[in-house]
């Protein structure tokens, strides 16, 4: 009897405390990211401001101009939070939202040299970064024992974005190609291919030849499903060697409009990250020149070989005879560089010009894209990885739509104009 009147009384409590309210921890908003000088005058303390603290936080210092920042608070909101202005000693700032939090890219100006540390304020609340001043051979040295903070690992299958595709119908730009006609015709051509892996990362095994590929494949698919009135051309759509000559021989017979073509980095440096953009022209930096002697070695592969690179008179007289094409060709590099940028929040080495083979005498507007280095384990697996790859070939898909309806677009008015 004791023992029913015992379990009677449990079984009352339980459907109690089931009616009271549920008190749940609240939830940790990102309202603002601010930047204040120390007040030891040597350097800077970046300070993220929470509504709630965070359950941890972790920081890396994988490059030397790189700090990445993690804060972990599931379901972490930062739709209204700001980002500071870029400070003297830091380039940028990008941010990376996901299940786990809320991380950040913090990009450090060119020859700023600055370790950095995290820690909770005294609030508990707001999370802090020290930046002190440092010498280049201390960040080297830290930045070769850290590990780079994998965004996409912290994404889900069902987080790669299904992208919107609208344009924002608002530029007037003038752009001249093929005498007025509409862009009807993209090539798409893959750097490498079959004996010729490209740049390689020996020890994650990744190849330049694949990521290209897949890169490009994805970016026609883009086109083929938003864009149904343009033909997609590849120069090769699998494992197979083409010689550079050839290739744009494809383009030309194809009557092609654009020409894209698609590639990987790799430098000596293994902290080297970030995009680049190329149109024919003289190499006028160290980086161009080199990225232009390695995609040109391909050369040595091909029978009976040929000159590995073009000489300056040969560039020259290119240019001068070529000024309508490189200007647009320009215009199209810069609108995949704004979109590597602001869109896929990636870091961008620039617009540049180098002496590419594969370029030389293609008679249409054409650029060379260096997706990323094969040789920065952060960039490889990232570019490996299908998030990466989408965000990839959608930045530069969007720069090929948004090419083709301003062109498109001028080529309408001009006609209405001149039938006036």
């Amino acid at each position: 009897m004791e023992r029913i009147q015992i379990l009677a009384i449990l079984v009352v409590a339980g459907i109690f405390a089931l009616l009271l309210p549920v008190h749940l921890s609240a939830q940790a908003d990102l309202e603002r990211v601010s930047v204040t000088e120390r007040s030891d005058g040597k350097g800077i303390v970046v300070r993220y401001h929470l509504t709630e603290p965070a359950d941890s936080f972790k920081i890396s210092h994988p490059a030397p101009d790189l700090i990445q920042f993690m804060i972990y608070a599931p379901g972490l909101d930062p739709v209204d939070f700001t980002l500071p202005d870029d400070h003297e000693i830091v380039q940028n700032f990008t941010y990376h939202n996901n299940h786990s939090g809320f991380g950040t890219d913090i990009v450090l100006e060119e020859d700023q040299y600055y370790k950095a540390n995290a820690y909770q304020d005294q609030n508990g609340r707001h999370l802090l970064i020290a930046f002190e001043q440092s010498t280049s051979g201390e960040i080297d040295q830290i930045a070769s024992n850290s590990d780079f903070i994998y965004w996409f690992d912290y994404q889900e299958e069902e987080d790669i974005p299904s992208f919107d595709f609208t344009f924002d119908d608002g530029d007037d730009s003038f752009l001249r190609i093929r005498n007025g006609e509409n862009i009807n015709v993209v090539v798409l051509d893959p750097g490498h291919g079959g004996r010729d892996p490209g740049a390689v990362n020996r020890q994650l095994g990744i190849r330049e030849k694949d990521i290209a590929l897949e890169v490009a494949k994805r970016v026609g698919d883009y086109i083929n499903q938003y864009m149904p009135e343009v033909e997609v051309v590849y120069t090769r759509s699998d494992d197979r060697f083409v010689e550079l000559e050839e290739r744009g021989r494809i383009a030309s017979q194809a009557n092609g409009d654009l020409f894209v073509s698609i590639h990987a980095n790799s430098a000596r440096n293994v902290h080297a990250y970030g995009s680049e953009i190329y149109f024919l022209g003289l190499a006028r930096t160290q980086s161009a020149l080199e990225a232009m002697k390695r995609e040109n070695s391909v050369i040595e592969l091909e029978e009976g070989g040929g000159p590995m690179q073009l000489s300056e008179e040969e560039l020259l007289i290119y240019e001068l005879a070529n000024a309508g094409n490189m200007a647009v060709s320009e215009r199209l590099a810069s609108m995949i560089e704004d979109q590597f940028r602001t869109r896929a929040q990636r870091r961008s080495r620039g617009v540049k010009q180098a002496g590419f083979v594969v370029l030389w005498n293609l008679p249409m507007p054409a650029v060379l894209v260096e997706l990323g280095f094969v040789s920065n384990p952060n960039e490889a697996r990232y570019m490996t990885s299908e998030y990466g790859q989408t965000i990839l070939a959608s930045a530069i898909f969007r720069a090929i739509r948004d090419f083709k309806v301003e062109h498109d677009k001028t080529v309408r008015q001009n006609s209405t104009a001149s039938n006036d």
